[in-house]
């Protein structure tokens, strides 16, 4: 990896008797995306705020851009650029005015408001809505106009809080080909998303359960790490299936995706001709009955339903 531009040792945060993050190390590389995923309360915001320095540090140390986090909270905002989930755009102004708004804020050199603010127009493809009131914009174009004024200063490091959450499935491949393109130009980038598709984008990907860092690795060594083989069986009847290969030898776990149930096996095919074969004996019908290539939804929930079970 190339040198941390973000390092954290022990990195802690509790708010009264809640520890939201407990004691994570993280060193991220100059230039990565970085994907930060875990279920709803696990800590994943509460460490972007700690790296944007808008939460204190209960122990542990961590650097940001070379900043100490402790003692130059300050210093380090010039150098990120923070987008919250609920980004805070004004919606009786327009994009334009938007943008010129936050340039301001973030002490823009008013020489290079012009340019940078064209640039951004073009970079989220918002030129021709650039008189538009904010309110008026789709739920997509608001994401693209909170990610350009958050960029609008120039910073290495963004860190980003479910940024697609609530998006159309185009607008969100849009957004992350725009986040492509920064990364590709060298800009550090955080993410935190609920979407495993997205999480499969990143460089590496960083699962947080109950505050702890559980897993940190490439996406494709994360699926890897997954204990066994996955077979696919598309079915009407999915709670029969799940129950009758719950007894079956070689089944480790299996998981519900509306009509599709995927079992985590010792072996695929091995195992997909001995379960095709005592579900036909049952008369359960099913179809597409294949060995299918493990995702990262996948991967995170087996990890997650093997925690789960060590804790009960």
């Amino acid at each position: 990896m190339t040198d941390s531009i973000i390092q954290t040792t022990g990195l802690t945060k509790s708010f009264k008797k809640t520890l939201a993050v407990d004691a994570l190390d993280l060193a991220i590389g100059s230039g990565e995306l970085f994907g930060l995923v875990g279920p709803d309360g696990a800590g994943k915001t509460t460490t972007l705020r700690l790296l944007a320095g808008l939460l204190s540090l209960s122990e542990g140390e961590a650097t940001v851009a070379g900043y100490d986090l402790r003692k130059e909270s300050e210093s380090i905002k010039k150098h990120i650029g923070y987008m919250a989930q609920q980004f805070s755009l004004y919606a009786e102004l327009s994009v334009l005015e938007n943008l010129q708004f936050f340039a301001e804020i973030y002490d823009v050199p008013k020489e290079k408001m012009a340019e940078r603010t064209e640039k951004l127009l073009q970079f989220a493809r918002l030129t021709e809505f650039k008189d538009r009131r904010a309110a008026h914009l789709s739920g997509g174009m608001q994401k693209k106009l909170a990610l350009a004024c958050t960029l609008i200063h120039e910073p290495r490091i963004l860190l980003l809080d479910e940024p697609t959450t609530g998006v159309d499935p185009i607008s969100r491949r849009e957004f992350w080909d725009i986040l492509t393109n920064l990364h590709l130009n060298g800009t550090t980038i955080i993410v935190s998303t609920p979407y495993m598709d997205e999480a499969d984008r990143c460089s590496r990907v960083g699962l947080i359960y109950t505050g702890k860092l559980v897993i940190c690795d490439s996406p494709r060594q994360i699926k890897a790490a997954l204990p066994g083989e996955m077979v696919e069986f598309l079915t009407d009847e999915w709670q029969k299936v799940k129950t009758l290969v719950a007894k079956l030898p070689g089944v480790l776990e299996a998981q519900t995706y509306g009509e599709a149930l995927h079992l985590l096996v010792d072996d695929g095919n091995k195992r997909l001709k001995q379960i095709t074969k005592a579900l036909t004996k049952s008369g359960i019908k099913f179809r597409g009955a294949r060995v299918a290539p493990v995702r990262m939804e996948e991967a995170f929930i087996s990890l997650i339903q093997r925690l789960e079970d060590d804790e009960s």
